[in-house]
């Protein structure tokens, strides 16, 4: 019998070849649309990993609609892959998915057993998501549901992969709100989900990063998700780093977008991640075409072959990101020993505290600001065990810092023009009416 294809020992082989993994967020509703995405990603001029992101219905789990819509023949913005039958999705993976090319279901879901049974069905194995990383940004659905529903995904993932596969999951922790936020939430999370899914059964994951506002604060939180995941993660568990091409607001011309998407692929590189999930240069306006994706993945590849060996791994002990990281992991760990129930209790005491989250759930007293020099910092930490930054009180945040930080990226990859003529815009509409922020 054929042994199934491993997302993990792919991403590993790769990374022992020197080859960094780049893989798109693509996802169409058409299966045609769909198979010639995934075809078009496998003939790229990179080493690419394959996509499968599912459509809005389906993440909120209205499958109803979703089934509607493919009956109606209507466009969707991803594959709805629980509508859709086995067999459908099977013949849009025949002859592309496979050891030289594995396939990644992503969604968005805090409620994604329909999607595992679904993916699972289709003779996929890969996927991503998380308790507390599809729940808080993405809806209202209480996080002690959505950390049941998770412990019942993990077990369809392990439950109903095909006999000799190693199913793989990868932790959205380290993409919380995809900005503003600084980087040691973004590891603990990335590597308390990940611990959630060991202990449910999974021996191969993926931690996650979103680069952010400063390459080398960027730099030291892969180093030291990485090397949190080492201290945390039982020894024989398959684990490797991604790296996310910056998820705030996206540069608004060509050339600041490509700028930025070649800087994530050089920090990949430069800090020893396996693999980058790319954007493209239409992501300020719309949902990108199959040849901006191809574009994208290959200008990536460039970009990382063009930064040659990963820099030597140096000793992170002393790191800011290391320390408050590995202080909050403590925290939650300490609460209890089942994360289906410290997760929950974390947030209720304000050990974890995502800023500008809405979430009912999250407590909300914890705000990030950009310090002068670019790098993330806390202001208020409400009751995580963090000490917050002295320099924020000298220029509380406003309605015009607020948007002056969430452009931040933006404005400098695209050189400052697009951000002067956005500030005059604002500054124009303040003078007409003072109440517009």
């Amino acid at each position: 019998m054929t042994t199934p294809p491993s997302f993990g020992a792919f991403v590993a082989a790769s990374a022992a070849a020197g080859r960094l993994v780049v893989q798109p967020r693509m996802g169409f509703g058409d299966p045609g649309l769909m198979r010639s995405g995934l075809a078009r990603t496998r003939a790229a001029t990179a080493h690419t990993a394959g996509t499968l992101t599912v459509d809005s219905y389906t993440r909120v789990g209205d499958l109803a609609a979703a089934r509607a819509a493919v009956a109606d023949g209507a466009r969707l913005n991803g594959y709805p892959i629980a509508a859709h039958s086995a067999r459908t999705t099977r013949a849009v993976l025949d002859h592309l998915h496979g050891a030289d090319f594995p396939v990644q279901v992503r969604h968005g879901s805090a409620r994604p057993e329909a999607i595992v049974r679904a993916l699972t069905a289709a003779g996929l194995d890969a996927t991503e998501g998380g308790p507390v990383s599809y729940c808080l940004p993405y809806g209202r659905t209480p996080l002690r549901e959505s950390v049941a529903a998770w412990v019942r995904a993990c077990d369809l993932l392990v439950t109903g992969a095909r006999p000799g596969a190693t199913p793989h999951l990868e932790s959205f922790g380290g993409c919380l709100l995809g900005q503003l936020c600084p980087p040691s939430l973004l590891v603990a999370t990335s590597v308390l989900e990940c611990l959630f899914f060991v202990r449910h059964g999974l021996r191969s994951v993926s931690l996650s990063y979103a680069q952010q506002t400063h390459p080398g604060q960027d730099e030291e939180a892969l180093r030291a998700l990485d090397r949190l995941a080492a201290e945390f993660l039982p020894a024989g568990v398959d684990r490797h780093v991604v790296l996310y091409t910056y998820m705030g607001v996206h540069p608004r011309t060509e050339r600041g977008a490509t700028r930025l998407l070649e800087a994530s692929a050089r920090l990949a590189v430069r800090a020893g991640a396996g693999r980058l999930i790319v954007k493209t240069a239409a992501e300020a306006h719309r949902i990108p075409t199959v040849d901006e994706n191809v574009r994208a993945l290959e200008t990536a590849a460039a970009a990382a072959a063009l930064a040659g060996a990963p820099a030597a791994p140096v000793d992170a002990a002393d790191s800011e990101v290391y320390q408050e990281a590995r202080a909050l992991v403590e925290a939650v760990l300490g609460l209890h020993p089942d994360l289906s129930r410290a997760l929950p209790a974390a947030f209720e005491r304000g050990l974890l505290d995502v800023p500008f989250c809405l979430h009912p759930d999250n407590p909300g007293r914890s705000l990030g600001f950009i310090d002068p020099a670019g790098r993330l910092r806390w202001a208020r930490t409400g009751a995580m065990p963090l000490r917050a930054d002295t320099a924020a009180d000298a220029a509380p945040l406003t309605a015009a810092g607020l948007l002056t930080a969430l452009h931040h990226v933006a404005d400098r990859y695209d050189g400052g023009e697009a951000g002067a003529d956005r500030r005059a815009v604002h500054h124009a509409r303040q003078a007409a009416d003072p109440l517009t922020v």
